[in-house]
């Protein structure tokens, strides 16, 4: 038995949980806030973690390549080369350069924070420049993001590109990732079971952390 540890309000828990429900893997939860994350299991503290039958596993792509190759299916992962190529591709910039930006906006946009002005323009100036260049390998007018399938590409969208606009929208005013014109396709994934119980979790867990932070906990 697989289980997946951390808290419901990460969009890189729920990346890693969205790909066990659709692949219909047993695996079990355990809630893990940050102060609590085993060190051995995740040496710099981050959450999710994967503990397996051979041990754990840190970081949400290595967890992704270990349920797929011992759950190969439903596939979440091309056949062809070139497909799982872009599949990681769409991964990658979607968490790199967009993500790990906008995630600099948290504190403030997320939690009642304050971030610098500094730090606000550093991620509208790299936003500016890092949208129109994933919007030139993202097609959201397709069913699914590459293939004719679900794969990484659509769980990592579903989780992290809502949590982009929600942040940007309330530091700047404005949604950074507007001009991808995704807002349809996102609504046909919300439309999903797994998604639709994902974001019910994620929410009633959000309030939870959202109640810690503003406790200084």
């Amino acid at each position: 038995m697989l289980t997946l540890c951390g808290f419901a309000a990460s969009n890189y828990y729920n990346l890693v949980k969205l790909a066990l429900l659709e692949k219909a893997v047993p695996f079990e939860e355990r809630l893990v806030w940050l102060e609590d994350v085993d060190r051995s299991a995740s040496p710099l503290g981050k959450v999710p973690y994967l503990l397996t039958p051979q041990g754990a596993v840190s970081e949400s792509v290595p967890m992704l390549e270990y349920i797929e190759a011992i759950h190969p299916q439903p596939a979440l992962l091309p056949a062809d080369a070139y497909a799982a190529a872009k599949v990681r591709e769409l991964v990658r910039h979607m968490e790199l350069h967009l993500e790990l930006v906008a995630r600099t906006l948290y504190p403030q946009a997320l939690f009642g924070g304050r971030v610098s002005d500094e730090v606000q323009q550093t991620a509208a100036r790299l936003l500016k420049k890092n949208v129109p260049a994933f919007a030139q390998l993202a097609d959201f007018s397709r069913p699914f993001l590459v293939g004719d399938a679900l794969s990484w590409a659509d769980c990592a969208a579903i989780v992290h590109l809502p949590l982009i606009s929600s942040a940007t929208r309330a530091i700047y005013g404005q949604d950074a990732l507007a001009e991808l014109q995704a807002q349809d396709y996102l609504a046909r994934m919300a439309q999903r079971p797994h998604v639709q119980a994902l974001n019910a979790q994620r929410k009633h867990n959000a309030e939870q952390l959202l109640a810690r932070y503003s406790a200084g906990r």
